[in-house]
């Protein structure tokens, strides 16, 4: 396995951003060029962007070493095979796209947790929209409006879906410090293409060494092709 930083080369940020496609889908297509195979190849990477001051860097691991297909970005590498053993902690970051799956009419689909989490609300309570939380809102009849403010919902239906996962994972999230935010629905042009992520950053405990092992190179989570389900971890002092 290896692990790789894809980043804008400093002298050349105006090509690299024209080479650089918008949009999950075609962001996808475009680090498929640094991993080069035949068609109908199994996708064999795992990315995580994440923006230093306005310029994008791609955090990767991979089955294959990635190459260098464009003077104006810059790609280091170097193997990955981290040394774990139960009861190591450790920081992490993670985005990810939670979903559950429901039985509607039959059928099993995924629904984003944020999403779920409202239409359960609004079906409780009787409500027949949401309207956003605000502080000094009042319902119609008379009393503080029940709705959640979206952080609230975000980071504890979030942090549930995570720390669900986690045991299969091999590890443990430690609640404490767990934060889910910058929750985003995401979309592309392509019709079907639309899903959500939340971030994840906090600190675990290395339960099942193996496990931990494979959540590394396999990720958590669906939409792991758009950027999502890589889990970025470093020693804690």
């Amino acid at each position: 396995m290896y692990f790789s930083l894809i980043m804008p080369h400093p002298d050349r940020e105006l090509a690299a951003a024209h080479a650089r496609l918008s949009g999950p889908y075609a962001e996808h297509q475009w680090l498929w060029r640094f991993f080069p195979a035949e068609a109908g190849s199994p996708r064999d990477f795992l990315f995580h962007r994440r923006e230093v001051a306005g310029r994008p860097r791609y955090y990767v691991v991979s089955v294959r070493a990635p190459h260098s297909v464009d003077p104006s970005w810059l790609v280091q590498t170097q193997s990955y095979a981290p040394r774990l053993a139960a009861g190591m902690r450790l920081g992490f970051e993670l985005r990810a796209n939670p979903v559950v799956s429901r039985r509607v009419d039959g059928k099993h689909s995924r629904h984003d947790v944020v999403m779920d989490a409202k239409r359960r609300m609004l079906a409780e309570r009787g409500l027949s929209r949401w309207v956003e939380w605000k502080p000094d809102h009042i319902a119609a009849d008379g009393q503080p409006d029940p709705r959640p403010p979206l952080y609230e919902l975000v980071q504890s239906n979030c942090s549930a879906w995570l720390e669900a996962r986690a045991e299969a994972g091999g590890f443990a999230v430690d609640p404490a410090c767990l934060v889910a935010d910058a929750y985003q629905q995401q979309a592309g042009k392509q019709e079907q293409l639309h899903f959500s992520t939340v971030d994840f950053r906090g600190e675990l405990t290395v339960i099942d060494p193996d496990r931990f092992s494979a959540t590394l190179r396999q990720g958590i989570g669906p939409a792991k092709a758009f950027g999502c389900g890589l889990l970025l971890v470093r020693p804690l002092p």
